[in-house]
């Protein structure tokens, strides 16, 4: 039986947290930040955890 690989889009995107949950970033943050407002930008900072419904899908992606 094969090996599988892991999908490298996601492990540049998602980490692994100590209690085993997935963390991600905020989308929106990467350019075009001078167009949007400050406020914006600070709410977008911070990781967040990837929701319920995407962990299954994103951890076959990771081979976890």
């Amino acid at each position: 039986m094969p090996k599988f690989k892991t999908h490298s889009g996601a492990k540049k995107r998602f980490k692994l947290t100590g209690s085993g949950k997935l963390k991600r970033q905020q989308a929106n943050r990467r350019h075009y930040l001078e167009h949007k407002s400050s406020r914006l930008t600070r709410r977008l900072k911070g990781d967040r955890i990837v929701a319920k419904a995407d962990q299954r899908t994103i951890r076959r992606m990771l081979g976890i």
